[in-house]
């Protein structure tokens, strides 16, 4: 299958397109700059476009004749501050909606089929009961004030994705190379000096994916049944949802750092606003039978814990 995967140089990108062309597939990778995306992996082709032109990018996905085509688009920072995230993400928020509109539109003047589009798991809406969502929970459109472009942007892809019969993967927080939590990544740096404290009790969820485990479902969603995935949505995150009060202070374990400070709510609110103390207390946790069932995906690495360790841990290898 020729697949054109826009995005190609993120966290899940890097990992998806040396497994399509492991796979057999002839993999196209279109980003601003091919150079960098054409270093991902042996076999792959890189197509230089920017998503934000409507015309080039019509006229350099239909030159490239793809079967199938993958959205990850994001523009996300390495540093992302809680109180400015509308800000942080304005660009991201313009890929997921203007960007998105124009490859649905270039997709389909090339008669693209298939189409996967990336979203994310930890945008539900909080629900007493403290369950983990599906992917039938609603989105937290009315969240925190920052957050609500956020997950605007996100409903608008979902919708135009699904609208014309592509699949929307909801993936949970990322690790591995190149996310957050990689070795050097924006948290894990915080961790170790211990400047990411546990902010009130720390009972957001968190469903974590490793990035392999990511491009893994992407392959499926590709491969799979489209009477089945066209126009699905899933949920895809490990089996292991765990809260910021037990995950945070396994990671500063694992690194080898001291274990968390805990600061009230009152205390920090100023510093980190209110997604900040939403981020730590608020979000669910997503459930992924939906995926086993409908895709036939489980994660290799089935608990972040051992995810962690593998990554992070004293003998993990350097990369």
């Amino acid at each position: 299958m020729r697949v054109l995967v826009a995005g190609a140089t993120g966290v899940i990108g890097r990992q998806l397109t040396g497994l399509l062309a492991d796979k057999g597939h002839e993999v196209i990778a279109l980003a601003r700059n091919p150079e960098r995306a054409a270093a991902s992996g042996s076999g792959v082709r890189a197509v230089r476009a920017d998503a934000l032109d409507a015309d080039g990018l019509s006229a350099a996905v239909v030159r490239a004749e793809p079967e199938a085509v993958v959205n990850l688009l994001t523009a996300i920072p390495r540093k992302v501050d809680s109180r400015r995230l509308d800000r942080d993400f304005a660009a991201t928020n313009l890929l997921r909606t203007r960007g998105t509109r124009n490859l649905v539109e270039a997709a389909k003047a090339a008669g693209v089929q298939r189409m996967v589009g990336e979203s994310v798991a930890f945008g539900y809406r909080p629900a007493p009961d403290g369950g983990l969502r599906d992917e039938t929970s609603p989105l937290w459109t009315a969240g925190p004030e920052q957050f609500r472009p956020v997950v605007t942007a996100l409903r608008e892809l979902e919708e135009r994705t699904t609208g014309e019969g592509g699949t929307v993967l909801r993936f949970g927080h990322l690790y591995g190379p190149g996310s957050a939590f990689d070795r050097d990544g924006n948290f894990t740096q915080q961790v170790r000096k211990r400047m990411l404290p546990l902010v009130g009790e720390g009972n957001a969820v968190f469903s974590f994916i490793h990035a392999q485990d990511a491009a893994a479902a992407v392959l499926k969603a590709l491969e799979g049944d489209q009477d089945v995935v066209r126009g699905a949505t899933y949920n895809i995150v490990d089996d292991d949802p765990a809260p910021v009060s037990t995950w945070l202070p396994e990671l500063a374990r694992v690194l080898g750092a001291k274990a968390p400070m805990r600061v009230p709510v009152w205390l920090v609110r100023p510093m980190i606003g209110s997604y900040g103390v939403a981020f730590m207390n608020e979000l669910q946790g997503a459930d992924n039978g939906l995926a086993a069932r409908g895709l036939g995906w489980q994660p290799s690495r089935a608990s972040w814990r051992e995810g962690f360790a593998a990554e992070l841990g004293a003998s993990a290898p350097n990369r």
